[in-house]
């Protein structure tokens, strides 16, 4: 399984909402086994710059592939990127993470 994860910081706070709602788009694309969209709490005092997150969890690579070369996901971008001051994502396999000591029993 693949855990996808974007972050995103909006250019004026006006646009967090936006953001939200063009992120949403993607709940319409059938490749994710699960799919958030969320407003960050800004809890952790280091990391408050952060406004939106999209968490993700897919199959394999051939369906995080398909979920990126879809129709929705290009919507998204084009409604999302203008409102956005930066972008960041990270991808990794389940198989390969480093475990909680009871989860290598």
């Amino acid at each position: 399984m693949i855990r996808h994860f974007v972050f995103f910081t909006a250019q004026h706070d006006g646009n967090i909402e936006p953001i939200r709602k063009g992120l949403q788009i993607l709940k319409r694309i059938p490749h994710a086994q699960r799919l958030e969209i969320a407003l960050n709490r800004k809890s952790e005092p280091t990391s408050r710059e952060v406004d939106v997150v999209v968490y993700g969890e897919f199959a394999d690579d051939a369906a995080l592939t398909a979920y990126k070369a879809h129709e929705f996901y290009a919507e998204s971008v084009r409604r999302v990127k203008p409102l956005r001051e930066m972008r960041w994502a990270a991808d990794y396999d389940v198989a390969q993470a480093v475990n909680t000591p009871d989860d290598d029993a």
